[in-house]
């Protein structure tokens, strides 16, 4: 591993030399500089992980040489040393993004502990990027992120609808990211750069839904004082995503019918048929062959809509994803409490939310974390910042009535991965201390984690 590197910045050499010693003690190779002009050089030349620099100096002050500094890079750390009387400066550069202030004279563990505190810092800064950006490069299809097995198959799925121009059946429970898929679909289709257009057939009031969806002309009804043009239309050449298709009306379920089969359709009043080129998405909770069989819905339309149909997992079925998404969403939502600065989350923590089974799915887990940020004092979310729910134990009786009925192999298969990601979290994924924890060889575990098709590269650096 390389060493890190600082550069320290004061215009008495004496200085220099002490933070140096200090500094090289901790292993950090060190660069000094009594000007602050030559040290804009050095960083223009160099990467460097920390830079000390002191507040005040001749030629340009310490708040000038951070803002000279950060015109060229923003990685580094930058701990500003002021004497006493200038802390109020010190302070106000704080304000400004410096990190941390010594005060001068100082001791050694008042330069050690917050330079400790600023590289531990940096560290988990760093490696939520390379999270992020393994989890966009590889553990996600747009905005839907995972890497269990079932995951990937949809992904799968996913990426040959996206070439396709056949419609589309997304089902899955409430929570698994439904609307997600279909405009992950849209944005990677040839049709990414028009319109997507969402419709919920359940939210919309059965008088109004037909004039939504298909518009109407001017006088074919009271208060029809202008042409209007429908949902189905403002999607023409584009993406219309019909969410809870399985509540649409019986006669409105044989007008789209006429839009997939004809590609044509009548506004409300009108007798001269309007021609449209769109694809049709559709997603539901409902069980739609039960509805077929009670009458509720044509079986005609349901194969129309079920050319490729995606299936999404609930998150109880792929709990090894639930890492990912902590950190994905500890990433998108923690700028609304950027004075914490949370840098990650505690194992009892992960462990408390990879146990729970999510009836609302990632929905629910995207809500967990979100109460987690705004409780947590930071810069760790910890296990009492979650939700009391997630954190109270559930009787034996509870847990036997959330258990999904399922072949016994797939049941056996799922815990053993379960319990092995567990492992794994707790020892930060070192596999010889995993192997300790099941009680197992290490051969032994490498080889189940082959097997089960565990991406070691996916455990998240959980505190």
């Amino acid at each position: 591993m390389d060493r890190l590197k600082a550069l320290v910045v004061d215009d008495e050499a004496s200085v220099c030399e002490a933070v140096k010693a200090i500094l090289e003690i901790e292993g950090i190779d060190v660069t000094t500089t009594t000007s602050s002009p030559d040290g804009v050089e050095l960083v223009r030349r160099n990467v460097y992980d920390l830079i000390v620099s002191d507040l005040k100096m001749p030629v340009m002050d310490g708040v000038q040489f951070y803002d000279k500094v950060r015109e060229i890079e923003n990685d580094s750390v930058f701990i500003i040393i002021t004497a006493f009387g200038t802390i109020p400066s010190a302070v106000d550069a704080i304000k400004k993004g410096v990190y941390d202030y010594i005060p001068k004279p100082f001791t050694p563990d008042e330069v050690r502990i917050p330079v400790r505190r600023a590289l531990e810092r940096r560290r988990l800064e760093q490696e939520n990027i390379a999270l992020r950006t393994q989890i966009e490069s590889r553990y996600s299809f747009q905005s839907i992120i995972g890497n269990s097995p079932e995951i990937r198959e949809v992904f799968r799925i996913m990426r040959h609808a996206s070439s396709s121009e056949s419609s589309v059946l997304i089902t899955g429970e409430s929570g698994t990211g439904k609307e997600l898929a279909a405009r992950a679909i849209h944005s990677n289709s040839v049709r990414a750069r028009r319109k997507f257009v969402t419709v919920n057939c359940g939210a919309i009031p059965e008088g109004l839904i037909e004039s939504e969806l298909f518009g109407h002309v001017r006088g074919s009804f009271t208060g029809a004082v202008a042409d209007k043009k429908g949902l189905v239309e403002e999607a023409d050449k584009g993406t219309l995503f019909l969410d809870e298709i399985g509540e649409l009306a019986a006669q409105l379920q044989v007008r789209l019918l006429r839009v997939l089969q004809e590609g044509e359709f009548l506004r409300i009043g009108d007798t001269q048929p309007r021609h449209v080129n769109v694809r049709i998405v559709a997603a539901t909770n409902r069980d739609l062959k039960k509805a077929i069989a009670e009458k509720l819905f044509r079986e005609d339309l349901f194969y129309r809509l079920n050319v490729i149909p995606i299936e999404l997992p609930p998150l109880r079925k792929r709990t090894e994803d639930i890492p990912l998404l902590v950190n994905h969403f500890l990433e998108k939502h923690k700028g609304r409490a950027a004075e914490k600065n949370i840098g990650g989350i505690a194992k009892d923590a992960m462990h408390a939310l990879m146990g729970y089974h999510y009836p609302g799915n990632v929905r629910e887990l995207e809500n967990s974390v979100e109460y987690a940020i705004a409780f947590t004092a930071g810069p760790t979310i910890q296990r009492d910042d979650l939700p009391k729910y997630i954190r109270e134990e559930r009787t034996a009786s509870e847990e036997v009535r959330q258990i999904p009925l399922m072949p016994l192999k797939d049941a056996k298969y799922q815990f053993e991965r379960s319990i092995i990601m567990a492992a794994l979290v707790e020892s930060g994924g070192n596999v010889s201390e995993a192997a300790r924890i099941l009680h197992i060889h290490r051969q032994n575990l490498q080889q189940k984690i082959r097997l089960l098709g565990i991406d070691l590269s996916a455990i998240s650096t959980v505190q």
